[in-house]
This record gives C-alpha cells, sequence and structure tokens, in this order.
C-alpha cells in the first residue's frame, strides 16, 4: 500500500525555508502545495519554481482545501498567531523555533491543537540532529546508567549576522535568548528528560550597537537531580567550530574567519543591514546544493553528556562514548539531504498523515520557552527562577536502533 502524500504550504521566504526546502524535497511523501509570504516578487518566484497557488497572507494560504499543512518560518513574533489561525482551519502546523515569545501564548496553540485534532510539530531545533538522537537512545537504554551532566558550549558570529530590527530587539524576538538558546534547551531537555526544576543564568548585552542578548551562561536544575550548563557567544571573537576541526553547524568544511562578521557589516557603509538580510532568502541566489567533499553532522557546538557508566561527545561523524574500555566512537551516516533536517520532516509526515503524536508538540514548545523566559528573569533579577509548565521528553519513539556493542 503506497503512503499517503502530505501537502505542505510554505509560510515566509527566507532563510529558514531555503535551509528547511531540500529535506521537503527530498521525502517523497512530502508535495510542496502553496506558498505565503507578504513580499509579491518572491512569492511569485516561488509560485512559478513550484507550480503553486501563492497568498499574502499565512491563513488563507491554510484555508486552501489543497494543503494538508503549513511550514511556519516567519518572524518570531507572528508564530502563534498564524499556527493558531491554521489549526483553527483543520491544518497541521510545523513551526520554526520557538513557537511563542510567551508561555501563555504557548499554551494558546496547544488548546487550538486539541480542539481542532490537527498537530503541531516546533522544529527545526538541534534536538533533530541525529548524533543527538543516538545520544538519546543510547541514554534511554540504560546501559550507561542515569544522567548526570550536560553541557554545551557555542561560541561564533550570531549576533553579527545581517539582522532585521527586529532581530537586535528582545522584546520582539531579537537576540539569542529566543534565537539561538532555544536549540540549547531542546536538546538539554531531550537528553535529561524533559523537567526542568529551574533555572539560574547570566546573560549579557555587551556591544551597544546590537542592543539584545549576545551571549549567555546557565544553569538548568533537573527534577530528577541532573543538572545542565548551557554556554553561547555570539560575539564573533572566539568559534567553537575548531573544536569540530572546523566543520560549521551544517556540516560543512570551513576555515577560520574570527572577526571576519564584524568586518563584514563595518563594510556596509550605507547599504542597509536589512538588505543583505533580506537578500538570503529564496530567490537570492543562495546555493542549497551541498558543498563539494565530504558532508559531516551538523551539531551546535561542543555536547558532552555524563551519565554514571560513561561519557557521550556529539562529533562530526557520530556519537563517542567514553568509559573504562576507553573511547569507542559510533559513526553516524551522512546520507541525508543538505542541510540534513529529514528528521524534522519525518516527523511532521507521522503526526499529521499518520495521526502519531508528535513528541515535539505545543506542550513540548511552551516547556522550552518557559526555559528561555526563565534564562532573561534570572538574568535581569540575578535569582533563580522554578518553573511549572515543564513536560518529559518522549521515551518511547525510535530513531536509532543502540548498537549492539554497548548494550
Amino acid at each position: 500500500m503506497n503512503a499517503p502524500v502530505l501537502r505542505v504550504g510554505i509560510v515566509g521566504l527566507g532563510g529558514a525555508t531555503v535551509s528547511m526546502l531540500p529535506s521537503l524535497m527530498a521525502d517523497g511523501r512530502i508535495a510542496v502545495a502553496g506558498v505565503a509570504d507578504v513580499h509579491a516578487p518572491a512569492r511569485e518566484r516561488f509560485a512559478a519554481d513550484f507550480g503553486v497557488p501563492a497568498y499574502d497572507r499565512a491563513e488563507d494560504l491554510a484555508a486552501d482545501p489543497g494543503v494538508d499543512a503549513v511550514y511556519i518560518a516567519t518572524p518570531h513574533a507572528v508564530h502563534a498567531e498564524q499556527a493558531i489561525a491554521a489549526l483553527s482551519l483543520g491544518t497541521h502546523v510545523l513551526v520554526e523555533k520557538p513557537l511563542a515569545l510567551t508561555v501563555e501564548d504557548c499554551l494558546a496553540v496547544d488548546a487550538a491543537s486539541r480542539a481542532s485534532g490537527a498537530q503541531v510539530v516546533v522544529g527545526h531545533t538541534h534536538a533533530f540532529d541525529r548524533p543527538v538522537r543516538l545520544m538519546h537512545e543510547i541514554i534511554v537504554s540504560g546501559r550507561l546508567g542515569r544522567v548526570a551532566m550536560i553541557n554545551n558550549w557555542n561560541f561564533g558570529a550570531f549576533l553579527y549576522r545581517p539582522r532585521r530590527p527586529d532581530e537586535l530587539d528582545t522584546a520582539r524576538g531579537g537576540g539569542i535568548i529566543f534565537n539561538q538558546v532555544p536549540h540549547q534547551v531542546d536538546v538539554a531537555r531531550l537528553l535529561g528528560g524533559g523537567l526542568v526544576r529551574s533555572v539560574r543564568s547570566s546573560a549579557f548585552v555587551l556591544d551597544p550597537a546590537r542592543p539584545t542578548e549576545g551571549s549567555h551562561t546557565t544553569f538548568l536544575d533537573f527534577e530528577d537531580g541532573a543538572a545542565a550548563g548551557l554556554v553561547f557567544s555570539g560575539y564573533d571573537g572566539f568559534d567553537s567550530d575548531e573544536l569540530h576541526g572546523w566543520v560549521d553547524e551544517n556540516g560543512r568544511r570551513r576555515g577560520p574567519a574570527h572577526g571576519a562578521a564584524r568586518r563584514s557589516l563595518r563594510a556596509l557603509g550605507s547599504t542597509p543591514e536589512v538588505e543583505l538580510k533580506t537578500g538570503r532568502g529564496y530567490g537570492s541566489g543562495q546555493a542549497t546544493d551541498p558543498p563539494p567533499g565530504p558532508l559531516h553532522q551538523p551539531h551546535f557546538g561542543v555536547l558532552v553528556v555524563s551519565c554514571e557508566g560513561g561519557d557521550l561527545r556529539a562529533t562530526p561523524e557520530g556519537v563517542v562514548l567514553y568509559d573504562e574500555a576507553g573511547a569507542t566512537e559510533f559513526p553516524v551516516p551522512c546520507d541525508g539531504p543538505f542541510p540534513d533536517k529529514s528528521l524534522v520532516v519525518d516527523e511532521l509526515y507521522r503526526a499529521a498523515a499518520l495521526g502519531e503524536p508528535s513528541p515535539h508538540d505545543a506542550a513540548w514548545g511552551a516547556a522550552t520557552v518557559e526555559v528561555c523566559r526563565a534564562i532573561l528573569a534570572s538574568a535581569q533579577g540575578r535569582r533563580e527562577v522554578v518553573l511549572s509548565h515543564q513536560v518529559a521528553a518522549d521515551r518511547a519513539r525510535r530513531t536509532f536502533d543502540v548498537p549492539t556493542t554497548i548494550r
């Protein structure tokens, strides 16, 4: 029996969509079925390229009878509104992180999903990366005992890439807290069981010309006693890709470029920064074909998990386990599209076409946003923040078989 085709409409034609399209197009169970964007040239180009209808409003696309689900890749501040509109029409939703900017809006999305029966998948975050999923399976197998510590450090040039004004305004979802930290929180919550008890954080605004949080160091205390230490800096000094052998976030080989992003912004002169940002969207000519040479696994900085029976580290090639037997590498093949977001697309398909509950549903998205909001509150008040909307990580769905050598 042939698998049903899931017809997906695209909302927003910026860089996120450019990155997601290869995985959508590579999955034979998915058909791109429509587009919505406020910018007419981009949506008309997309509609012509794919032979699909185009709209200027997300709700009109979601109401199209030829669309089963929408992928929402718009500015953070409108995620909840657009998701609720789609769900109220019975249209399934894949939404980029964060689900919303407040826990209350996330819970409203969850309520809309429950009322209509249409499902929500919140992603992409790096919790969908294949090495992270393999680490999760090893942890769930119980072979290494309980998790004690999760540590993730990521340094790069995030704050100096071309930005719209809202991306430099924390109140509108700008800065690292709503853009980059959700990756770290999602990974830590997946590997740590999901239930964060409290947050203690310091966050920093170090450049008055970029007046939003550009770095943080955060301690997560889990209900079962596990702990996570999260560090991120987007100030274009040290680059943690150096510790990955100069493999970048998407799995491409690269070279050192310390300070290059800052220098590029300084060289703009009178050119509006937003023009460069717009130039990274669909139809800009930005290449999505795999780069020459071998691909590697995507990552989000250095990730090490310490368990009772050993440590796990994500690498550009897979996962390394360190225990009394030494260091054992478990390679994860790079056989997906580039960038590889195929596990996100698979989860959308399972939820929308097969009716399987999504582990990354709106309640999960609300819990991650609660942690991010707590990071801000803790940093501003220099205090511990206790949480109340956490949900447990899924322990049933399997992405990888646990290697027989560690069972």
